[in-house]
């Protein structure tokens, strides 16, 4: 009942994002309080209109689930665009004055799924290290000790790999147009940034592909899951099977699941399925701008708190900025972890917060 398109297409609704006259803010605040979980799809729904503009209307039902799909198309576009413009160690803390990005992620979270099970009959067996490595001429190193072992690559990338893991590797990579890596058991990368030549670790049935980050990948061949973590930077995950040419020969193409800071991906192998969440425990990636003694809050604006918080862990916090204009926070947030963190905020303004597809997401009904 009641989705972002019922929201979009209605009049009512359209008019009150458009002009935010009294009696609609009056209604819509009445009706919100009484359906109290519609409040993040109607801030969807307000992000998407405020976006596209609501002077362009749609007089069919067929035509607006098409200009929605193309919309949304659109707007996927940009997110990858801005993403690869802005700084690899910071994220955005997601408001009403950064449109796009939802809209974005239902594009992105809907497509996400057809990506990665549209070949599900493909077999896992073919993209196994000693299948992929066989036929090539290449660098192998297996670690046979207890401890994980330090290796540098030719770019002077490093990898820490863990014990009974290997990989190989081309002895140069100056003939190629990509540093190719292939991975069997459990290593940490931290990749030198080259643009031009991307950096692509084949593990199993996944590709990671990066310009320049650190992260860390599990794929020992027994296991029924994959787990790719990134510490700093971004990278993209796709599956070798549905894998096309603009993802595996554009230098600085990133498509398929982007992962940022303290995001994990979580892929199950016999069903082909996917998790994107948070780590366990978030680490800080920014400390010079954002010193915990600038985490003391005296009725502080949420704005402020979330950009602070957003661009400390490098997470995106999703909020309705204007629900929570009116809140303030007054606290000490020094020296405790991200979610104690989160807890302590939702706490004083009355609001929960949900991990989603690697987001945070804040509910809340306002402050008066």
């Amino acid at each position: 009942m009641f989705d972002i398109s019922d929201f979009v297409m209605d009049d009512d609704f359209i008019r009150w994002v458009s002009q935010g006259k009294k009696a609609d803010n009056d209604f819509w605040k009445n009706w919100l309080s009484q359906h109290p979980d519609k409040h993040m799809i109607v801030a969807e729904a307000r992000r998407l209109l405020e976006f596209i503009g609501t002077e362009e209307r749609v007089s069919s039902e067929i035509e607006k689930q098409s200009e929605i799909s193309r919309l949304l198309l659109t707007i996927r576009e940009q997110h990858y665009e801005i993403q690869s413009q802005v700084s690899e160690t910071r994220t955005r803390v997601i408001s009403l004055s950064r449109k796009w990005w939802y809209a974005a992620a239902i594009v992105i979270i809907a497509s996400v799924g057809i990506y990665f099970f549209g070949n599900r009959h493909k077999g896992s067996e073919q993209y196994a290290y000693v299948v992929v490595t066989h036929s090539k001429h290449l660098i192998e190193n297996i670690n046979t000790s207890e401890k994980a072992i330090t290796l540098r690559l030719p770019d002077e990338s490093t990898v820490e790999l863990a014990p009974n893991s290997r990989i190989s590797y081309s002895n140069s990579f100056d003939s190629n147009s990509t540093r190719d890596i292939y991975l069997s058991g459990q290593a940490f990368f931290t990749v030198t940034k080259n643009p031009s030549r991307p950096f692509r670790v084949f593990s199993n049935e996944i590709v990671t592909k990066v310009l320049g980050t650190s992260f860390s990948i599990n794929c020992f061949e027994k296991d029924t899951v994959i787990q790719i973590r990134v510490r700093t930077g971004k990278v993209s995950i796709y599956s070798q099977a549905t894998a096309d040419a603009k993802e595996t020969g554009s230098p600085n193409h990133l498509g398929g699941i982007i992962l940022t800071p303290n995001q994990e991906l979580v892929y199950k192998r016999s069903s082909q399925e996917f998790q994107k969440t948070l780590l366990e425990n978030p680490m800080a990636i920014v400390t010079d701008a954002i010193d915990q003694k600038d985490m003391v809050y005296e009725e502080a604006s949420l704005e402020k708190v979330f950009d602070q918080l957003s661009k400390m862990y490098g997470i995106n916090i999703v909020y309705d900025n204007e629900l929570l204009k009116k809140c303030t926070l007054t606290a000490n947030l020094r020296n405790e972890t991200f979610y104690k963190k989160l807890e302590l905020i939702c706490m004083s303004i009355g609001a929960h917060y949900e991990v989603m597809d690697g987001q945070v997401v804040i509910q809340s009904n306002g402050c008066e």
